[in-house]
């Protein structure tokens, strides 16, 4: 945000004032869709990282639902989410992806998927030297799900496995939509 559109926005605007669009969202949603919100006394402390990330071997994990042009897209109609994710290959370029997503606007992505999934970003990082090397596959799947224990117990779990088992990151980067 430049200067002169912070000095267009009133003082009553949500972005300068730090308020949300609507009081009683976040009470609202977990009435409506109880377990979904992640709450203080749910927070895990992130693991340190135990070695340079010069030394590293990366992965990307998004909720965008980027996916390969080749392949079949996630089901972004289904009204429960899809419980399924898509393998991404590390070498993959912009014009090889999609992103297959109604639940969000995407059009600045479109132009640059780096945007949403910094896929180029993390290629230049290993041409320099800051990263050792990436996985050979990132992963994606569609945020939106109405079952919240559920994407835990099977997107959630199948990419943590084989993150560590298949990918053998040395870390994550988790980019949400």
């Amino acid at each position: 945000m430049t200067a002169a559109d912070k000095n267009t926005l009133s003082a009553a605007d949500p972005r300068e004032a730090g308020t949300q669009l609507r009081p009683g969202l976040w009470q609202t949603i977990n009435e409506r869709y109880p377990g979904s919100m992640i709450r203080k006394e749910s927070f895990v402390p992130q693991a340190r990282l135990g070695k340079p990330l010069a030394a590293c071997r990366l992965t990307l994990v998004s909720s965008c639902g980027v996916h390969l042009k080749t392949e079949q897209p996630l089901d972004v109609c289904h009204p429960f989410g899809d419980f399924r994710f898509m393998r991404v290959p590390s070498g993959a370029k912009h014009d090889e992806l999609i992103i297959h997503q109604l639940k969000y606007p995407h059009d600045d992505a479109d132009l640059d998927i780096n945007v949403i999934f910094p896929i180029e970003r993390l290629q230049e990082l290993c041409e320099e030297g800051r990263l050792r090397r990436l996985a050979p596959n990132f992963f994606s799947f569609i945020g939106y799900n109405m079952d919240p224990e559920k994407f835990e117990r099977t997107v959630a779990a199948s990419i943590a496995e084989a993150v560590v088992q298949e990918e053998r990151a040395d870390c994550a980067l988790l980019a949400p939509a």
